[in-house]
């Protein structure tokens, strides 16, 4: 393990550079430090969600997957270094084939949200949207670990179907989309 962080302030970015971890200096709005950034944001709604009652399926994969997010952010801040490999990218789709093996087929799209929990599952998985596509932008310039944009793809479908088994669990429907639904004027019943 590196320095541990005595100080938490130190300085060193104030004038808009940040510190990699292999030791250099870019930009704080660097592509790579956009794509880390995504990261430690999404592992941040992801314990958001953790914060709720989820069916224990969901807390045990969603502990798993802020240490492999964890490392993936290092992945993404330290050029060069890998932890993750195919077998993360296995074991999503393993623990998505399960969660989704007892759900209806879907027949029409759904709406993010239902209760508290499935939206921020909703919002964790559109973080993971995002943390891919900064992942794949930085991939055009740098070498990256082959695994990085599988593993959010992975994840970003597994935080889909896992909201709809948190509706479940909590006994309550999907919020269907309406196309083309118009206005509820006041006075109209709904």
């Amino acid at each position: 393990m590196g320095n541990r962080l005595s100080k938490i302030y130190t300085r060193t970015g104030d004038a808009g550079e940040t510190g990699l971890g292999d030791g250099s200096r870019v930009p704080k709005d660097d592509q790579r430090v956009e794509a880390y950034g995504t990261v430690d944001e999404l592992n941040s709604v992801v314990g958001m969600l953790l914060g709720h009652e989820l069916p224990d399926s969901c807390t045990r994969i969603l502990n798993d997957v802020q240490h492999h997010l964890f490392d993936l952010g290092s992945e993404l801040c330290v050029p060069g270094y890998e932890v993750l490999n195919n077998d993360h990218v296995t074991w999503l789709e393993q623990e998505l084939d399960a969660l989704n093996a007892d759900l209806p087929f879907l027949k029409e799209f759904i709406l993010p949200g239902g209760s508290v929990a499935a939206g921020t599952c909703h919002l964790a998985r559109t973080v993971c949207r995002r943390a891919e596509r900064e992942v794949v932008t930085l991939g055009r310039d740098a070498d990256l670990p082959a695994c990085s944009a599988a593993y959010l793809n992975r994840l970003s479908d597994l935080l889909f179907v896992m909201a709809r088994v948190i509706l479940r669990h909590q006994a309550l429907g999907e919020v269907l989309w309406q196309a083309g639904r118009a206005p509820q004027l006041k006075g109209e019943d709904a």
